[in-house]
């Protein structure tokens, strides 16, 4: 296993350059000014020109990359913000960061808290009209965007019943945190739901729940040791991609919840052109996704002990 790890983060380096070229490629020829955004009417050509040269953006594009790395690899150094100037990129991230993880975290929980026992309970009674209830309300909450459903619940939860603050953030635990969880987590649970289902019911065909069964096991047992187990593979797999879906939708959800969040402050640092923000959001990102991947695939043998994790693919 150790040899599998060592193997997949090899190759991290590798993808964080490609990614990082290729954000720093487009930023740079993608429309917009820092510099113009910067100082917005107030500017003529010779104090343009000045700040440019300042902020190293006449050199050329391979010049600016390979000095933006160096500071990156040697000394952690994303820059400094163009945007907030006197602060770096790292300082910035840090108190933000934290809050879009809890936020993602809490999502997760409500998706797959409430999509993996509803997923079970459709497929135990597949055919029935319970079974059709679920599928067809994981059908409609899957479909339901982000800019739907977050004005429905401030319209319910928040102006018609006052049962919950409308923004802002005062952490995990606070009820500032329940609308916003829900929104990024209501598609999830459909898609959850969906994929246990399909899976426990390709698990009960088998023989050895069948034999199970036979020899006398509780159903309790057999549904949750034997059935439940084997059937959270697939869920497993599709994880890392739920990852990349709630980051998504973080952006939208942090700017309509005023979640002070990475996903709110990237936007904002988008329409400034402030690109070491862009830059480090992207190594960020690409890391953490990254690893929730490897993560994901070091389960595997947790949930199925005939999977073995070698020097090559799972197997």
């Amino acid at each position: 296993m150790a040899t599998y790890v060592a193997r997949r983060l090899v190759w991290l380096p590798f993808l964080l350059l490609i990614v990082t070229f290729v954000t720093f490629a487009l930023l740079r020829f993608g429309p917009g000014d820092p510099v113009q955004v910067w100082l917005g009417q107030h500017q003529n050509d010779e104090v343009r020109a000045r700040l440019r040269a300042q902020l190293g953006l006449d050199d050329p594009l391979v010049v600016q990359y390979v000095r933006y790395i160096e500071g990156v690899v040697t000394r952690l150094d994303f820059g400094e913000s163009f945007q907030f100037r006197g602060k770096s990129v790292a300082e910035l991230l840090a108190k933000r960061i934290p809050v879009s993880l809890q936020l993602n975290l809490a999502a997760i929980i409500i998706t797959l808290g409430v999509g993996i026992p509803v997923g079970l309970y459709a497929a135990l009674r597949q055919g029935t009209g319970v079974d059709n209830v679920v599928v067809a309300i994981a059908l409609m909450f899957q479909s339901l965007p982000v800019f739907i459903t977050a004005p429905v619940l401030l319209l319910v939860f928040a102006l018609h019943l006052d049962l919950l603050p409308t923004q802002g953030w005062d952490g995990f635990f606070s009820p500032k945190i329940v609308m916003p969880a829900v929104v990024m987590g209501v598609p999830g649970i459909a898609i959850v739901v969906r994929l246990v289902r399909a899976s426990v019911l390709d698990v009960l065909g088998q023989d050895y729940i069948r034999t199970a069964r036979a020899k006398g096991l509780s159903e309790r047992i057999v549904r949750w040791r034997h059935i439940l187990r084997n059937a959270m593979i697939p869920v497993v797999t599709s994880f890392g991609f739920t990852i990349a879906g709630l980051a998504g939708g973080t952006f939208i959800v942090e700017i309509y919840f005023g979640i002070p969040g990475v996903g709110f402050f990237t936007i904002n640092s988008l329409f400034a052109r402030d690109y070491p923000v862009l830059m480090a959001f992207a190594i960020v990102s690409t890391t953490l996704f990254v690893l929730a991947n490897l993560i994901v695939d070091l389960t595997y043998p947790l949930l199925d002990p005939r999977i073995r994790l070698g020097a090559g693919n799972v197997t």
